[in-house]
C-alpha cells in the first residue's frame, strides 16, 4: 500500500489528463494545462496522442472516448466474482424491491462492481465503476472487517478516513472497535454513513481462507429499512446469497 517511488512522469501526465477530462467534460488546452499546471505544449501533445488511441475525443474541447468502456468490461468480466455474484445481485434486488450492489475493493478503495435496482429502490450517486472509501459503505466496512488489520491499517494510513456524512466513521479507533463487531456478527450496517437518510445492511463474500474479496448489499429509505428488516430479515438473505457464491467460486 505504497506510493510507488519514481512515477513516469510522462504516464503521470497523461493519466492526470484523463482523470481531469473525466471529470470536467468538454475541457480545453488551455484550461487543462493551466488547471494542471502544465506546459500547453505538453498537454496539446498528450491530448494528440490520446485522441489518437481512442482514449479522448476531440469536438471543440475533450472528452472521454469509448475505449474506456471496451477496458472497463474487460477488466470486469475478468472478474471471477462479477460472474458469480450478478444472477445474485439481480434475484435479491427483485426480491426485496431495494437497490442492491456487489462491491469489491482495488488498491485500499471501494469498486461498485455491479448493481441492480428494485421496484421500490431509489436513486442514489452510486454507480457501477464507482470508486469511493470502504469505510462510508455497509459493504467496504464488512470487507474491512474481513480482512488482516495491518492491511486496514495500510488503508487507513494511507487514504484518512474522509467524511461524506454527520454519521461516518472518521476515527482509526472506533473503525476498528465497529470492524471487530462486524466480524463478530458477520454482517455490517450503513445508519446514514454515506448518504443521508439511507440505511444499508452488507456482508461479505470471502475465499478459502476467509479474507474478503467483495461483499453484497441492500440499501433502502431510512423508514424501510428499520427494525427486524434491517437487522434479521436483510442479513439473513444476504447470507444465504454470499454463502451460495462463495461455494460457486471454490468448485467452478
Amino acid at each position: 500500500m505504497h506510493e510507488v517511488a519514481n512515477p513516469v512522469t510522462t504516464v503521470e501526465t497523461a493519466f492526470e489528463i484523463v482523470e481531469y477530462v473525466a471529470e470536467y467534460d468538454d475541457a480545453g488546452v488551455s484550461e487543462i494545462a493551466a488547471d494542471l499546471d502544465r506546459a500547453k505544449s505538453t498537454v496539446h501533445r498528450h491530448l494528440g496522442t490520446l485522441v489518437q488511441r481512442g482514449y479522448l475525443v476531440e469536438d471543440g474541447g475533450y472528452s472521454l472516448g469509448l475505449r474506456f468502456l471496451d477496458l472497463g468490461l474487460d477488466a470486469r468480466d475478468g472478474r471471477p466474482l462479477y460472474h458469480e455474484a450478478h444472477a445474485k445481485v439481480d434475484e435479491l434486488a427483485e426480491r426485496t424491491g431495494e437497490k442492491v450492489w456487489c462491491m469489491t475493493a482495488e488498491n485500499g478503495r471501494s469498486i461498485h462492481l455491479y448493481g441492480a435496482s428494485g421496484a421500490r429502490s431509489v436513486r442514489t450517486d452510486s454507480r457501477e465503476g464507482d470508486i469511493g472509501y470502504l469505510h462510508q459503505h455497509a459493504a467496504g466496512k464488512a470487507i474491512l472487517a474481513h480482512r488482516p488489520p495491518e492491511h486496514v491499517g495500510d488503508i487507513v494510513e494511507r487514504y484518512g478516513l474522509p467524511t461524506r456524512t454527520d454519521d461516518t466513521i472518521t476515527d482509526g479507533d472506533e473503525l476498528f472497535e465497529h470492524l471487530e463487531r462486524i466480524r463478530e456478527r458477520g454482517y455490517a450496517f450503513n445508519r446514514e454513513e454515506s448518504i443521508p437518510g439511507l440505511y444499508a445492511v452488507g456482508a461479505p463474500i470471502t475465499d478459502d481462507h476467509g479474507v474478503a474479496i467483495g461483499a453484497l448489499s441492500i440499501s433502502g429509505p431510512a423508514n424501510r429499512l428499520a427494525g427486524e428488516t434491517l437487522t434479521e430479515e436483510f442479513p439473513e438473505l444476504l447470507l444465504g446469497a454470499v454463502n451460495e457464491i462463495e461455494i460457486n467460486l471454490s468448485y467452478g
